[in-house]
């Protein structure tokens, strides 16, 4: 099982500013790639200050000008809010750009409060991402592409310039009929139970073993990546505070993912969990090391790929980096990666 860190960029505190965040988010890229992880993640999210990266492909360029061999995944670039003819194009540049380490993750959205915004109704999602990925397939693997669907017509065009290499896909699904059926159209997969129940990912997880399964051997190279909130805590009043913390964060997200959306000049006002702090504390992964190490090895008997780890849930951006180099220190040792974690990773470097 591989490890990767998701630059989710999250600021409770909007005055925080922008440039602050993401000069903390390259500061974690280039940790990571010294720690040895396989790669970064880096999400699409618009008008709000959780998940907030509006250009993922810009991103994506900008941390490999930095890094030098870790993988760089879109998670997830939201389709429907493109243009694919444009979108094409871009996708081609940003591969270029990094040199063949872009992983291109897509999905359809999971907000309703930004996608109604940006005038494409989330009832509407399914259909426009299924166009919109036959759509981007198409352009990506030919020349002369003309459409006649319900949301693209055109007349035959080539997107330049031309790919100089495949480009990889990895789509996203958190339901297991979605999965499964995402794999056996030879798709990778990104997943996530979010903060519900070790139930919930085994349901995910035999999703996509039975898709892979139906494949055979062209289906032996696809990955399930999953990611997770999570960070090795150093004692109870650690443990405490930081589940506080995470607690805070999910309130955010389940408002504009399941709840209202309601959201004051780009900020999302935390709402109550339908969950006990046990029940959530339960439900992710912040914990002692040696509680981690037991769990995480669960996930590696789930046939997990790629486990994805989300440290900025609100602590500060210190304490992210501290939360990386514990987890490469302490955790990382006991599980086979297919990379190599150098001597003295976990040791703080100027980055």
């Amino acid at each position: 099982m591989d490890f990767n860190n998701f630059l989710s960029a999250y600021y409770p505190d909007t005055s925080y500013g922008g440039d602050r965040l993401y000069a903390d988010m390259i500061r974690q890229a280039r940790l990571v790639e010294r720690c040895g992880y396989r790669g970064v993640t880096i999400p699409e999210h618009h008008l709000i200050n959780i998940l907030l990266v509006p250009d993922p492909l810009q991103m994506a360029v900008k941390v490999a000008s930095v890094t030098h061999n870790i993988e760089l995944i879109t998670s997830v670039s939201v389709l429907p809010l493109h243009d694919m003819r444009v979108f094409a194009g871009q996708v081609v540049q940003a591969d270029i750009l990094c040199e063949g380490r872009l992983v291109l993750g897509v999905g359809r959205g999971a907000f309703a409060y930004e996608l109604a915004r940006m005038g494409k109704p989330i009832g509407e999602s399914r259909e426009r991402f299924d166009e919109s990925l036959d759509l981007l397939m198409a352009l990506l693997d030919r020349e002369e592409v003309g459409w006649s669907g319900k949301y693209y017509n055109f007349e035959p065009i080539t997107v330049m310039p031309r790919p100089v290499r495949p480009i990889q896909i990895m789509l996203a699904a958190l339901i297991p009929e979605a999965i499964e059926a995402s794999v056996k159209r030879g798709f990778h997969i990104q997943t996530t139970p979010l903060n519900a129940t070790l139930e919930k990912m085994k349901e995910q997880t035999g999703a996509f073993a039975r898709g892979k399964a139906a494949l055979g051997k062209k289906g032996e190279h696809l990955r399930l990546a999953l990611s997770r909130v999570c960070a090795v805590t150093t004692d109870e009043a650690d443990a405490r505070r930081k589940l506080e913390l995470a607690y805070d964060y999910y309130g955010r997200f389940h408002n504009v993912f399941t709840g209202p959306g309601i959201v004051e000049h780009g900020a999302i006002k935390p709402l109550p969990l339908n969950q006990t702090m046990e029940e959530f504390k339960n439900s992710i992964i912040i914990c002692p090391a040696q509680e981690m190490i037991d769990r995480l090895k669960v996930y590696e008997d789930l046939g997990i790929d790629d486990f994805i780890m989300n440290v900025n849930f609100g602590q500060s951006a210190e304490e992210g980096l501290e939360s990386i180099e514990r987890f490469t220190a302490e955790v990382m040792p006991h599980f086979r990666t297919s990379t190599v974690v150098p001597m003295n990773a976990a040791k703080r470097v100027t980055v």
